[in-house]
């Protein structure tokens, strides 16, 4: 079974590949167009994907998409007759709609006179991201939480996972969304762009939750693991046009209403100095966040009955603050978010559980016809119910590897087209024989103070550079937070940088411990650590953790490896090798990353390209 799945028409759109249940291909649209959060359909992503496979159009079984337009229909249309919203905001939805539905006409046009016949399955949007964790993680039980903007008329949706199938237990519905809250908010402080709510994380720690008392009057709690918006804040359901995109960018309109101006004072300008008010709203924003969050993870453990596994997606499983707090503040010790827990992620849900669904049917018919002493024939038609069907081994996402590779040979080639270029900058090229030869160069340059960019394998799937599309430095030094903001990543002073950390080092650094193999969550660092560090632990004494096992990035292991071997410290500091744009891709885009910052070493492959002095 093939089966292709989709997240179209929104921000973050993308397609991932599964085979026989097991994901073999995933990729963000705004890696290959190289526009940030690319909004329209991903059709450079469907071409990799398929290529990738070596696999015609014809050969594709089932589309999947994360949008299910008749979803929760019956509390669309009571919310109408209730609310009566501008004409203009309806339209916007249903054209949004027709988009999504256009989409199954677009991969028939797309692939044309090709074969194409593949079975359009639209799943509901957080039942995909319910199972872009789940059915991902090494758990057989677990709770299981969403939590996002919109999609499908719902913001949020919690189920229980065993044996490897969830039963949803309860949503969120329109117009009540914590990522609508935090999107006001970042809004407020002066962040606008998709995607900025990371910048409101990172600057909370400066701040006190002085605001919070005030904030607590945006959202209320209940019934049982929900929560309700006070309205009369927020624009987004009664206004159209606030969510829209031109070429493929999302853009936002202001979220809140002038009330919360009356409630907090005024918004933070354009340009405007972040000053210390600023710094208390944003911590205080996280704060109402948590409390609104961890409440929620309590009553969905006291409904699972479960105490020890969480699995996490959704745009708001992104906040890694909140993720790496919910230890001490819920009863769950283990912790599983998705690689990329946002809409992206959605392609990858749908897609495995389209792979389940049919797998089951499958296995029904055949245990049926056996049961009749008929010849088992795969048929794909079966009773609905599988609740007598044995668990089997799931597949499990190690590793964040899953978008396009390059050889040796296609590097090579590269360089070579820019000698000339990089005669100019004063480069040295030179190829190590071997990847043992290669870390040990590369661990002394980061102990000699050198920034690398670091280039290998498979691009990683989801939000974070883990150690294939990375910029690499010593998590010892004092000023390389500076260097890098200045010189290279070209962001706000405020914005901490993460450290990938051996598995095995965990208990030793980190007051918390857990696997955290996608940078999803932030830990506190031992106090008498933090000194040994400073390049990467935060101004509150923390860090975004990222988990490097052997069996997961060899390779990256053995750097760090090699670096601890060097130093002592078994971690490397870790962001995202780009600059204000989507992370790298092609050797091509590293290369030109890499001449116009002031990075001191390239290794692509065994391929080492540094500035000399």
């Amino acid at each position: 079974m093939k089966i292709l799945g989709l997240n179209a028409y929104h921000a973050d759109s993308a397609a991932a590949l599964v085979i026989d249940g097991k994901l073999v291909a995933a990729a963000e649209e705004e890696r290959f167009r190289r526009q940030k959060h690319w909004a329209g359909f991903p059709e450079q992503s469907i071409r990799w994907c398929l290529a990738y496979a070596g696999l015609k159009p014809a050969e594709i079984d089932a589309v999947a998409v994360n949008r299910l337009p008749k979803a929760n229909t019956v509390r669309r249309l009571l919310y109408l007759l209730g609310h009566r919203p501008d004409p203009r905001l309806v339209l916007e939805k249903i054209r949004n709609l027709g988009k999504v539905k256009g989409t199954q006409a677009e991969l028939a046009a797309m692939f044309a006179g090709q074969g194409w016949r593949a079975e359009w399955v639209p799943v509901e949007h957080h039942e995909a991201h319910l199972a872009s964790a789940y059915l991902a993680s090494p758990f057989e039980d677990a709770a299981v939480v969403s939590v996002d903007g919109f999609g499908d008329f719902a913001s949020t949706a919690w189920a229980q996972g065993r044996g490897g199938r969830m039963e949803i237990l309860g949503k969120v519905y329109f117009p009540h969304s914590l990522g609508v809250l935090y999107t006001a908010v970042t809004q407020f402080l002066g962040f606008p762009h998709y995607g900025d709510e990371y910048k409101v994380m990172g600057l909370a720690p400066y701040g006190e939750p002085r605001f919070l008392e005030k904030m607590r009057d945006l959202v209320r709690p209940g019934p049982g693991p929900g929560y309700a918006l006070n309205l009369k804040y927020f624009r987004h359901d009664r206004e159209a046009n606030l969510y829209r995109w031109e070429g493929g960018v999302p853009e936002l309109s202001d979220h809140f209403s002038p009330a919360l101006e009356e409630l907090l004072g005024p918004r933070r300008g354009k340009g405007e100095e972040l000053t210390q008010r600023h710094k208390d709203l944003a911590r205080s924003a996280q704060a109402l966040y948590e409390e609104v969050y961890f409440r929620m993870l309590n009553e969905v453990a006291e409904l699972t009955g479960e105490r020890t596994y969480l699995c996490v997606a959704g745009g708001c499983g992104q906040n890694s603050v909140a993720n790496g707090r919910l230890y001490g503040k819920t009863p769950f010790s283990k912790v599983c978010v998705a690689a990329s827990a946002g809409d992206a992620g959605g392609a990858v849900g749908a897609a495995l559980l389209v792979a389940q669904r049919r797998d089951e049917r499958i296995k029904m018919r055949i245990k049926i016809k056996k049961d009749h002493g008929l010849q088992a024939t795969g048929h794909r038609s079966a009773p609905s119910s599988i609740s007598d069907l044995p668990s089997t081994d799931r597949w499990v996402m190690k590793g964040a590897g899953w978008g396009p590779e390059f050889t040796e040979d296609e590097i090579g080639r590269v360089v070579e087209a820019r000698r000339a270029d990089m005669e100019r900058e004063g480069c040295v090229v030179e190829r190590y024989g071997d990847d043992g030869e290669m870390c040990g160069q590369v661990a002394r340059a980061l102990v000699e103070g050198k920034v690398v960019g670091w280039f290998q394998g498979r691009m990683e799937w989801g939000p974070r550079a883990l150690g294939h599309r990375s910029i690499l430095a010593d998590p010892r030094r004092h000023d390389v937070k500076d260097l890098l903001n200045a010189k290279i990543k070209r962001r706000e002073s405020f914005r901490p940088f993460a450290p990938s950390v051996l598995d095995r080092a965990v208990p030793d650094w980190f007051e918390t411990v857990d696997e955290v193999p996608f940078m999803a969550q932030v830990f506190v660092v031992k106090e008498g650590q933090r000194s040994r560090i400073p390049a990467v632990v935060h101004v509150d004494g923390t860090a975004r953790l990222q988990t490097v096992r052997p069996d997961e990035d060899a390779l990256y292991h053995r750097l760090i490896e090699a670096f601890e071997k060097e130093t002592g410290v078994p971690m490397v500091l870790n962001t995202s090798f780009n600059e204000n744009e989507p992370v790298v891709c092609r050797p091509e885009e590293a290369l030109d990353c890499f001449l116009r910052t002031k990075m001191d070493w390239l290794q692509m492959g065994r391929t080492s390209i540094r500035r000399r002095g």
